[in-house]
């Protein structure tokens, strides 16, 4: 019966995920509080699935696991990409590559790339009454062929700009757009981040294995709402990142360091942030993990280098500056007490602080809960507008155990749907609250004695007299 249960409660959130992703749209018309409702809803199903799971008998909760993982993915490509239209420009780019021609060398509206443009991406024109031209359709976009003031028609976002993502994520989008036809519309895309959430989901499990944990764990990877919907039906690259990540990882730390810097390089090649997972791995010979990862990263811009040269960089300086970056303004928590420029300066002395506590403290043999605390430190101070970027902490949620850092990934998740500075910054405020509290109740009542016996111990080696031996716990 409690095996029946752990099922159930994964057929109930997968059935209502399907329904959501096949009925509503967070870009269509008026359906903007029943899609708000709906993630909700999902979250709450999750928890509550998580906690049938928890019952289920250990010889058999891996089944579970994977049976649910494969149920609650597959629920999630039913229907197109709802909350974003990022995928359009995924495809548009492996598109182009197939086509023999780089993604970084010309805009989507360019009419040097016209012959290719697929019907589904660029859908033509409609004539008004008045004569004039207009767009029609959900997540169809209006814009002009380069050059000309012919209007064009496009579901791609920022059609006037170049790529912004780097090579490996290049690599990827062609990787999957070669083996189906240019009319395949977004499945493709959605069918290679099921492969990638399932193979995460099996990854996970065989490591919590290994470290002789909870396998229930991998769920709050497998069955969570922000992996189904940002990571397979809207394809986010961040999940190929966030898996090769955890693949890094768990090379570093069992003694592979100079593959796990290749994993590495290649994670940061793929949307750069998980750069931040570099210091949990560089507590112990970190030469190999630095030396593989940067070449790793530089060979594969080595195409790209040799056809586009410096374009390659695409639209990522005005992208930062479109999210905030050089005024300060992206980041809510630390905005909330600098101003201006300062506000950049602080929040990065934060994240490398941060950093090297990270570094110094963490067991090279274990770095799990060091990558929990730096990726989770890292979208703290960003304040990041967009839930995908959750999905590298994910994995180390899991791997850890540390379920309230989930309220991380949720909160960012709701200023998707209420888009102000106050509500990115309380929710956040919210969430961090939760991390603490539950932390300090993890570490059990002596916690602050311990803290405090440790901080004076260290202060008296530095100070370079011995250190008071503290005397045995009572039995």
């Amino acid at each position: 019966m409690r095996t029946f249960l752990g099922l159930l409660g994964a057929t109930v959130l997968a059935l209502t995920i399907g329904w959501g992703v096949s009925a509503l749209g967070f870009s269509l018309p008026g359906v903007g509080h029943s899609f708000q409702a709906w993630t909700v809803v999902c979250w709450l199903l999750f928890i509550g699935a998580f906690l049938l799971l928890r019952r289920v008998p250990a010889e058999k909760a891996t089944v579970v696991v994977l049976i649910g993982a494969a149920l609650i993915g597959g629920a999630a490509i039913v229907g197109p990409p709802n909350t974003s239209t990022d995928s359009a420009r995924y495809a548009w780019d492996g598109i182009v590559q197939n086509a023999g021609v780089s993604p970084y060398v010309h805009t989507p509206n360019s009419r040097a790339t016209e012959s290719l443009r697929p019907e589904w991406l660029f859908p033509d024109a409609v004539e008004t009454a008045k004569g004039t031209k207009t767009c029609e359709g959900t997540r169809v976009m209006r814009t002009h062929d380069y050059g000309t003031h012919r209007v064009l028609c496009t579901t791609i976002n920022r059609p006037s700009v170049n790529t912004i993502y780097p090579a490996a994520a290049e690599l990827y989008f062609a990787a999957v757009r070669a083996v189906v036809p240019v009319d395949a519309t977004y499945w493709p895309l959605q069918a290679a981040g099921l492969v990638l959430s399932l193979g995460v989901t099996v990854l996970l499990v065989i490591l919590l294995r290994r470290r002789r944990l909870d396998v229930r764990w991998a769920a709050l990877w497998a069955w969570c709402p922000l992996v189904a919907s940002e990571g397979v039906t809207n394809s986010h690259v961040d999940l190929l990142g966030a898996a090769l990540a955890l693949g890094a990882t768990a090379l570093v730390a069992s003694e592979r360091r100079w593959l796990g810097g290749v994993a590495l390089g290649a994670a940061i090649a793929v949307k750069l942030l998980p750069v931040v997972t570099a210091p949990a791995l560089l507590r112990k010979r970190p030469l190999p993990v630095v030396a593989a990862s940067i070449g790793a990263f530089v060979l594969l811009y080595v195409p790209y280098l040799l056809t586009t040269g410096p374009k390659v960089l695409g639209y990522l300086p005005g992208y930062l500056q479109e999210e905030g970056v050089d005024d300060g303004s992206r980041f809510a928590l630390v905005f909330l007490f600098v101003h201006g420029k300062a506000t950049t300066v602080v929040a990065v002395l934060i994240l490398l602080a941060v950093a090297v506590v990270v570094w110094r403290t963490t067991d090279p043999r274990s770095p799990w809960l060091g990558q929990l605390v730096m990726i989770g430190a890292f979208l703290f101070v960003l304040s990041p507008r967009y839930p995908w970027y959750a999905l590298l902490l994910i994995p180390f949620v899991a791997m850890t155990g540390r379920w309230e850092w989930l309220g991380l990934a949720l909160a960012i998740s709701i200023r998707q749907f209420w888009p102000y500075a106050y509500v990115r910054a309380s929710t956040l405020g919210v969430a961090l609250a939760i991390i603490v509290i539950v932390s300090i109740h993890r570490s059990g009542p002596g916690w602050w004695g311990r803290m405090r016996v440790r901080a004076r111990d260290e202060w008296l080696l530095l100070s370079g007299r011995p250190a008071r031996i503290a005397p045995p716990a009572s039995q």
